[in-house]
């Protein structure tokens, strides 16, 4: 078990949807798995490691207690965990430092900083139905509903939004880290354009001009997500792309599904590296070989025979729902710590 000191005034509902996920699920569900693998204590020399029980920009407004927090790590030589959230991320540099965060460029980021999955509910429950696996056909499926539109307005608009970004950033202090522009939608669109227009694939896509459809209504809102799902659940592969953060999270979902999502690798850091040979259940594409794309497909899919087709369906589920659900990746974070422990003992 590891043993969390934090300050836990921050533990309350003012801050609810600002805690440290971890400390979330131990300090506000009941029961809760992860009360079995980590317990928060009151003195810091009997801690394995502090955590700062908030968002990192959120708790720097609360200076006192951070420069506390961070005084006392230090001063016991103590490992600290950061969680920094939103599309960016911020990367911090207080030595002995770990930060968990949703994206960022893996070329940028050092061994201390841990990719988080996007925590989703199970989809299936959404569509009220069981998992199942998709026969291998011949010629390979593959889906995609989304935000996916090019043009000049489209290009102008995304880059005014960039420098909107960018001048809250420089301006007005906001902690998080510097990207380069990248219209997401245009490209998205480009690619998958090219996808559609190869014979040799069957192409299921259906491009929104608009995040979620610009939906408006509840009503809306359950429709495009039903349609949503079952285009995943209805094709063996789903084609998942960066969005603004350098992160997708229906990477995820597709997972989450029993499907093989087609990655298209924007410098992207996925979780668990070290534990997950993420190559044997997806189809990871690098941005400088688009030209490639439907060769890659084919060529994975072509590498399976039907009963590894099936097998590789239900490794993906599993896969999800053992190591990518909140719970289950904070116990695979427990044991990569206590190993760490253990070999430094």
């Amino acid at each position: 078990m590891l043993k969390i000191y934090t300050d836990r005034q921050f533990l309350i509902e003012t801050h609810r949807r600002e805690v440290f996920p971890l400390l979330f699920d131990i300090n506000f569900l009941t029961p809760n798995k992860l009360s079995e693998y980590f317990t928060i204590v009151d003195i810091i020399t009997a801690s394995d490691v502090v955590i700062l029980p908030i968002n990192y920009t959120s708790f720097l407004k609360y200076k006192p207690a951070f420069n506390n927090l961070i005084k006392q790590a230090k001063e016991h030589n103590k490992p600290l965990w950061v969680y920094t959230s939103g599309d960016y991320g911020f990367t911090n540099y207080i030595s002995n430092s770990y930060t968990f965060r949703l994206g960022g460029f893996k070329s940028k980021l050092n061994k201390n900083n841990f990719i988080m999955p996007s925590f989703i509910n199970d989809p299936y429950l959404v569509l009220e139905q069981d998992f199942s696996v998709l026969k291998k056909l011949p010629q390979p499926s593959i889906g995609f509903v989304g935000h996916a539109q090019s043009g000049i307005l489209k290009y102008c608009k995304e880059w005014i939004n960039h420098v909107k970004g960018a001048v809250k950033r420089i301006f007005k202090n906001q902690l998080v880290d510097k990207q380069a522009f990248y219209p997401s939608s245009i490209k998205r669109a480009n690619y998958l354009s090219l996808l559609s227009k190869d014979i040799r694939l069957n192409s299921n896509f259906i491009l929104r001009n608009n995040y979620r459809a610009g939906i408006q209504t509840e009503i809306d809102k359950q429709k495009t997500t039903q349609e949503f799902y079952n285009n995943i659940c209805n094709n063996a592969y789903t084609f998942c792309s960066r969005g603004v953060g350098n992160f997708s999270v229906r990477f995820y979902e597709t997972l989450a599904m029993g499907r093989i999502p087609v990655l298209l690798n924007t410098d992207c850091k996925l979780p668990l590296e070290d534990t997950i040979d993420w190559k044997q259940h997806c189809v990871i594409i690098e941005e400088n070989e688009v030209s490639k794309m439907v060769e890659k497909i084919l060529e994975f899919h072509n590498s399976k025979n039907e009963d590894q087709f099936l097998e590789l369906q239900r490794n993906n589920r599993l896969l999800w729902k053992s190591k990518l659900l909140r719970d289950q990746y904070f116990i695979a974070i427990h044991d990569m710590f206590i190993n760490k422990k253990k070999s430094h003992a």
